[in-house]
């Protein structure tokens, strides 16, 4: 297929691009370039040719020739949407349903759209919420992740099949590293400080899912009939992998050697979920996550022990979505409305 992703050059993007070149895809990528500057270490041979654009400005043009479109480029998690939720909703939500309105328009016949499992925010019960429980959505960020699936679900016909793929909270390496998610900033912190001090007492429950495994479902939903996939959304993860945080906590704390933990109150945080992603694993042909916690924090280790990462890379700003836009909206880089604004260049003087 010809195939546009949105975010080719994010966390996720980055690993999915060169995966969906390599199965012989046409790739084309969106990315606005906020976090270029965020990159580890020299991890994929192939990279999709990629439009500097931001997401709000792309026209039915951009859509010619295409058959199916991955979005994923959001502004991407619950502190960003904080910052500035008023941005948030016209990035999120109204910039999210406006592709999937240019490529249902421009004739594009799949529609695979990254929700998230944040949705279920805090889950009633003791037991696993899968695709037909309520969504319970605490952030700017998770409600927009339904407002998406609400105002999508209805443009879905005989000839334009959207998918939502909820995923569980990612984790494990990639050259356009995040460290502001729970699994890889424990690891971080135990990497650099070698010591996790929990502020919370790690008791409400998560489900985690690696960004291989991410990929791989993508990959899946794209190679899938489209009677398995039309309209259908899919927890993505495996009903195994939910953890309370103390868990995780201690899964990387075990990983890397020496790392002392503890333990605090428990904080105002209600957020808590247990997922079942069995219709993922028994209904989206050739779906299995082959990664769990454990040897995503190994990864991790090895990662960081090749590249002998330092506290000061850690901390590097591009590695956090929040600081990377703090700074690019301290420096007027980017204007309230999230654009950006250029840097004038000095002139050369003649000599």
């Amino acid at each position: 297929m010809k195939v546009l992703v949105t975010g080719t050059e994010g966390y996720l993007g980055s690993l999915l691009a060169p995966l969906l070149l390599k199965e012989g895809h046409e790739v084309v990528g969106v990315d606005t370039g906020f976090y270029k500057s965020g990159w580890l270490y020299n991890g994929t041979d192939l990279t999709a040719k990629t439009l500097n654009k931001d997401l709000r400005n792309l026209t039915k043009e951009d859509f010619e020739g295409v058959e199916a479109v991955v979005h994923m480029a959001e502004l991407s998690n619950d502190p960003i949407g904080a910052l500035s939720p008023t941005i948030t909703y016209d990035i999120n939500h109204k910039g999210s349903v406006q592709i999937a309105e240019l490529a249902k328009a421009a004739g594009v016949s799949r529609f695979v759209y990254m929700s998230s499992c944040s949705v279920y925010g805090v889950a009633a019960g003791e037991g696993h919420v899968d695709e037909t429980g309520e969504t319970n959505p605490q952030t700017a960020y998770a409600i927009c992740k339904t407002l998406v699936e609400r105002d999508v679900q209805p443009m879905a016909d005989d000839n334009f099949s959207p998918t939502f793929m909820r995923n569980a909270t990612a984790f494990g390496a990639s050259p356009r590293m995040r460290f502001d998610i729970v699994l890889n900033n424990l690891a971080g912190l135990a990497w650099t400080t070698k010591e996790i001090k929990m502020i919370s007492d790690g008791t409400p429950w998560r489900p985690l899912v690696h960004a291989l495994d991410i990929c791989k479902a993508i990959s899946c939903t794209l190679k899938a009939p489209r009677d398995v996939v039309h309209n259908e959304i899919f927890n993505v993860g495996d009903t195994a992998q939910n953890y309370q945080v103390r868990e995780i906590a201690q899964i990387v704390a075990d990983v890397f050697p020496g790392c002392e933990l503890s333990f605090g109150q428990q904080e105002s945080d209600n957020r808590s979920y247990r997922v079942s992603f069995e219709k993922i694993n028994s209904q989206l042909p050739g779906f299995e996550c082959e990664w769990d916690a454990e040897r995503g924090a190994k990864q991790l280790r090895a990662v960081f022990e090749t590249i002998d990462m330092s506290d000061e890379v850690f901390n590097e700003r591009g590695f956090t979505r929040l600081k990377q836009l703090e700074y690019l909206l301290r420096t007027k880089q980017i204007d309230e409305g999230f654009f950006w604004k250029g840097v004038a260049t000095p002139t050369a003087t003649a000599v």
